[in-house]
């Protein structure tokens, strides 16, 4: 058993698990925010797909410049400066919900340069914590930072309803101060050692990440598995018809069909991070990938709300062992002076898997109806992980959460 808060005995830790719980907090308002008004004011389930693309695209446009600019700079720099510019958005969100200009296009543009600042922020956010803590406590401290995102999608998207339900302008106020708050306390963390990156921004340094995981098969594969089950099985973008149009529970029920997947996630990463996984680390990825498929089909089919937030609840419960396994590996298996490229291609695959699957729910939902989208994409997460499971052996086969470097000291 290991120590629950090893990772908080580091005030710098402390601070930016509470900034980056801050940012997805607030971040899950503003989406439930926007996504209920929106489709509220037009019943286009195809405006739903659009709040995804467009803040993927920016991170794909951009995954050259966001990954060299976190080995170049300080990443702790780059991640508050773009939640300050994330602030800004809110706050512009704001401005239109109180002038009555609540329109689609506006929003889409903020929501677009939102991407940018997320574009920006992921790559340093994600590379920034292994700086911050000693290699024995970075496990946990993945645990825990992992778990700060899982916790906002439990709160957020609870407050984000209720507060629109009140007001939608109070909700975007809340989500902008929240932010401007979560700036200030990266801010406070002192000015961590970094190996920045020494070449010059040659074509071969530019693609150094994109480079280095294709080489890696084992990360290669368990982002891969995560970009296409969830780009295929997600669900979360069409909740808003789930709520209003099948289970018929309001904004308010919005918010707890958000938070059920991160309730199950926030169980998933307690006990993990007091019983990490030991061994035959591979066949559990496979397996929950393949348990979260079919935990979406049960949501997609159901009718009864009971059952359809248990089934979120396991949605959200295995994609957490999932999300573990890649996160520590993608840490521990990659180099410092290049890990910010290599996390803007891992943000690059979290894009895809996220904002486009919702672009891509959206769309499929428009021409064949929510029900029909989500069990299909159920589905197919569980035909993903079949697949994956023969296309990579050697991630099939990993046993242990370690570096190349520890893994060949303990064959020693």
């Amino acid at each position: 058993m290991q120590d629950r808060f090893a990772a908080f005995r580091h005030g710098s830790f402390s601070r930016y698990f509470w900034a980056r719980f801050s940012t997805s907090f607030a971040t899950q308002i503003v989406s439930v925010a926007v996504g209920w008004q929106i489709y509220d004011q037009t019943q286009n389930p195809a405006l739903l797909g659009w709040i995804g693309l467009v803040q993927f695209l920016p991170a794909l446009l951009l995954v050259i410049v966001t990954g060299i600019t976190a080995d170049r700079f300080g990443r702790r720099l780059v991640m508050g400066l773009s939640i300050l510019a994330e602030t800004v958005c809110a706050f512009a969100i704001l401005a239109l919900a109180l002038s009555g200009n609540f329109r689609a296009v506006p929003v889409l543009v903020i929501l677009t340069v939102f991407g940018v600042a997320r574009a920006f922020h992921g790559p340093a956010s994600s590379s920034l914590v292994v700086n911050i803590v000693p290699k024995k406590d970075f496990a946990n401290a993945i645990g825990w930072s992992t778990s700060s995102w899982q916790l906002a999608s439990i709160f957020g998207p609870v407050a984000g309803g209720l507060l629109y339900g009140i007001s939608g302008p109070i909700a975007y106020a809340i989500a902008a101060i929240i932010l401007g708050f979560a700036a200030f306390l990266v801010f406070l963390i002192p000015n961590p050692a970094q190996k920045k990156m020494t070449e010059n921004p040659s074509f071969k340094v530019l693609l150094g990440g994109f480079s280095y995981v294709w080489k890696q098969k084992i990360i290669l594969g368990a982002i891969s598995l995560d970009l296409f089950a969830v780009l295929l099985g997600g669900a979360v973008a069409l909740l808003p018809i789930y709520a209003r149009d099948i289970l018929e529970l309001g904004p308010t029920g919005l918010g707890l069909l958000r938070a059920a997947p991160g309730i199950g996630a926030i169980i998933t990463i307690s006990y993990l991070t007091v019983f990490p996984i030991r061994d035959h680390a591979g066949i559990i990825l496979f397996v929950s990938v393949g348990l979260f498929g079919l935990a979406t089909a049960v949501f997609g089919s159901s009718t009864l709300a009971w059952l359809s937030i248990l089934a979120l609840l396991l949605v959200g419960a295995f994609d957490m062992v999932s999300v573990y396994i890649r996160e520590v590996l993608l840490q521990l298996w990659t180099p410092d002076h290049v890990r910010g490229r290599v996390n803007a291609v891992n943000s690059i695959f979290l894009g895809a898997s996220n904002e486009l699957g919702e672009f891509r729910a959206g769309f499929m939902a428009a021409a064949f109806g929510a029900v029909f989208t989500v069990v299909a994409g159920g589905c197919a997460a569980i035909g993903v992980a079949a697949l994956w499971s023969q296309w990579f052996p050697a991630l099939r086969t990993a046993r242990y959460l370690q570096s190349p470097d520890d893994l060949e000291k303990s064959d020693e």
